[in-house]
């Protein structure tokens, strides 16, 4: 007597099935409280309740539609019919021409002997439920019952905010997400590619290797999955990378170089091999960068060559590392570099905890 279909215009058509057994999902309470306004509206009889009660306690067919969307519930009539209407639940949508519903989302399409087909508008979560067409002809009542699913795609409504944590503390994501049918949620490290199931994301301990952006992934199948990335930043104190002993020639340009990773980015010092800090003079000037520090021997002369000591810090801790400007040739004596470096040890010490106190 009918089928499903899709409309046109964007709104999903529905032909409900008269026969019984093809439908899908029922409630019977609901169904028997729209047989008692059929009675009402002369569209079933008292005394033939027990002969339709097996109408109505079949199955109805389904139709999806997606929230927002229009979705068109057609009812195909093939006979001369004397009374018809739609009904919500036990709610009266239409009686033949007259509307009783109060919902302007809600029209007659057709109203015709062959054709009675009803449009909701802007489908919301709410108009989720069992409807159904009855007519009679004939003086024989007849109905059909169809069950409209609202589906919401996929949205997250809450995550954690960007993180700055110091390496060694645990961090906590979380990812909320609503949808219909309800959704799946997936953390994604982009570093690794690894994939982890769930709200939440926990990592114990952090280390400083494992600071990326991690994306939170949230799919039910009705719409392309919504997706929000939180980046966690590592903090630990700097650790000095690259030093190297440079040779010089008297009247050239000479260049020493300290690289030290750190976050948050270290600050560069220099010192020389008496202790006192370098500064910049019309023979050497230095050049600080986002993870190095360079001292510029614009024209270097006798007084340049020694040891000078790099020192980056930040927040979190210190650093130094010692290296030479040397004239090649020179002889540095192994006795003096390793009296050079204990008798330097407690200074360097005392700079770093008075560094800290600082901050």
């Amino acid at each position: 007597m009918g089928e499903s279909g899709a409309g046109t215009g964007g709104g999903a058509v529905l032909v409900p099935r008269w026969h019984l057994g093809s439908a899908r999902v029922a409630q019977r309470g609901l169904l028997r409280g729209t047989m008692a306004v059929l009675i009402h509206l002369g569209l079933a009889h008292p005394w033939k309740a027990g002969i339709h009660a097996a109408e109505f306690g079949h199955l109805p067919d389904n139709i999806t539609v997606l929230e927002g969307e229009s979705v068109i519930l057609r009812c195909k009539i093939d006979e001369e019919v004397t009374h018809k209407a739609w009904l919500n639940r036990s709610n009266i949508l239409f009686t033949g021409t007259d509307k009783w519903s109060l919902d302007s989302r809600v029209s007659l399409v057709n109203s015709n002997d062959s054709d009675f087909s009803i449009q909701i508008e802007r489908v919301a979560v709410a108009d989720e439920g069992p409807y159904t067409c009855s007519f009679q002809a004939r003086n024989q009542p007849r109905t059909a019952h169809v069950y409209l699913i609202v589906q919401v795609p996929a949205r997250i409504v809450n995550i954690s905010q960007d993180k700055s944590v110091n390496e060694g503390d645990d961090v906590n994501l979380f990812c909320l997400a609503v949808g219909r049918p309800e959704p799946t949620i997936t953390w994604k490290d982009f570093k690794y590619g690894r994939m982890y199931e769930g709200e939440f994301l926990d990592i114990t301990e952090i280390k400083r290797h494992q600071a990326e952006e991690f994306e939170c992934i949230t799919n039910n199948g009705v719409a392309p999955p919504d997706t929000r990335r939180v980046k966690v930043t590592v903090n630990y104190p700097p650790v000095i990378t690259d030093v190297k002993n440079m040779p010089a020639q008297l009247g050239k340009t000479a260049i020493l170089r300290c690289e030290a990773m750190a976050v948050p980015t270290a600050a560069f010092e220099w010192f020389r091999d008496d202790r006192r800090p370098v500064e910049s003079d019309n023979t050497l000037k230095i050049k600080n960068e986002k993870t190095r520090s360079l001292l510029l021997f614009t024209n270097v002369t006798e007084k340049h060559f020694g040891n000078y000591t790099c020192f980056a810090s930040n927040r979190l801790g210190a650093s130094n590392a010692s290296m030479l400007l040397f004239r090649p040739g020179a002889v540095y004596g192994r006795g003096a570099s390793l009296s050079a470096c204990l008798s330097g040890l407690g200074f360097w010490l005392g700079l770093s905890v008075s560094f800290l106190v600082k901050v």
